[in-house]
């Protein structure tokens, strides 16, 4: 498509903003495919190969096998016995990150990072003057591969919403523009698995009740939804007719970094429970370093067999920096509350009271780990 042409489609848009999605592509396990010859083109795993360890991120060639983030390193290497796993080098993540991040600064000053590796741009009124959000999005990719030697996806769309949906259409190394008037159409085609925070669990209880699709959820009204879904329902009905107002910006603040594993039994031994601990604190860990946030109040959670939630937080005088720390402050939570009075069937970690972070994606009420 020529310049002229993109120009023409954004100047439908008058009115509309002109949001950009970059995500880089296997990002973690891309720099390390990068910074070693020998590992490119196989199946690389980032994250600890031993018996507890967990996947922090999967090479394309990996994920052909199946292999996944958050997924424990034991898996992984049952279904790709030829994985290479190396360890995480967030110093040198973060560095690279922070050279993507001066390469959208400089079409940009809105600029909200997700993590490492993803952001939010809006270049409705871009710092070059170029006009058009589609060769912005496609200059940027080819500084980024200039600059980097690595490949980012982009989307391009008038919300964050459709332009994050966008970045994900032509992955790894593709580029995606969803037009002012295609939205609802666009999000109606999509399997509501696509739909950001609908999960493992929301897609079951979907599939229960006749919704496959985007069209299919459009097809609901609010009060339906509300019914079924509560909270979750606003963003659903919403997100079902491509609509987002959430603007792009540069700082925000969460209140937390977490995750929670939900267990295919109940468990209550005390060996059990501490290697699942084990495994949650490597997962929650890998979001913090992403997030690049620290926090001083740590909080585990455990839902017992009855469910009902029991939680147990633990603050410290200064923010959390290093893994061991959290860890440490995990594993006393835990070893307060032992032995349990009942078997469990969840347990998460929390880190809240954050000095730094930016603002999460939409997330149902019950975002779990893909653990299982």
């Amino acid at each position: 498509m020529s310049e002229a042409q993109d120009r023409d489609d954004d100047e439908e848009a008058d009115g509309l903003r002109k949001i950009i999605h970059v995500d880089m592509d296997a990002f973690f396990a891309s720099v390390e495919q990068r910074d070693n010859p020998d590992l490119r083109g196989k199946p690389v795993a980032v994250g600890g190969a031993s018996g507890r360890g967990v996947v922090a991120a999967a090479s394309y060639e990996a994920r052909k096998f199946g292999v996944r983030s958050a997924m424990p390193s034991v898996t992984a290497k049952r279904l790709c016995p030829d994985l290479i796993f190396c360890k995480s080098r967030f110093d040198v993540y973060r560095e690279v990150s922070q050279q993507i991040r001066a390469i959208f600064r400089h079409h940009t000053e809105l600029v909200e990072p997700l993590s490492l590796d993803e952001a939010y741009l809006d270049v409705t009124e871009d710092r070059l003057g170029i006009g058009s959000a589609t060769r912005i999005a496609e200059l940027i990719r080819q500084e980024i591969r200039a600059k980097t030697k690595l490949t980012a996806s982009a989307g391009v769309s008038y919300n964050k919403f459709l332009a994050k949906l966008a970045s994900d259409q032509n992955k790894p190394d593709g580029l995606c523009v969803i037009r002012p008037g295609q939205g609802a159409d666009f999000v109606q085609s999509l399997p509501v698995r696509r739909f950001h925070g609908v999960g493992p669990k929301a897609e079951e209880k979907m599939t229960r009740l006749g919704i496959a699709t985007g069209a299919d959820l459009a097809a609901k009204d609010l009060e339906w939804l509300r019914a079924h879904f509560g909270s979750f329902a606003d963003y659903l009905y919403r997100a079902a007719r491509g609509i987002d107002l959430r603007p792009v910006r540069a700082s925000r603040t969460r209140k937390s970094v977490g995750g929670e594993r939900t267990f295919s039994r109940d468990i209550s031994s005390g060996s059990e429970l501490r290697e699942t601990l084990e495994n949650i604190i490597d997962i929650v860990w890998e979001r913090i370093e992403r997030a690049e946030a620290s926090g001083r109040t740590v909080t585990l959670k455990l839902k017992y067999t009855d469910f009902q939630i029991f939680s147990r937080a633990k603050s410290v005088p200064r923010p959390i920096t290093d893994k061991e720390e959290f860890a440490s402050v995990s594993r006393i939570l835990l070893e307060e509350v032992l032995p349990l009075p009942m078997p469990i069937r969840l347990m998460g970690l929390t880190l809240s009271k954050l000095e730094k972070d930016e603002e999460e994606e939409p997330r149902r009420p019950d975002a779990q780990l893909s653990l299982l």
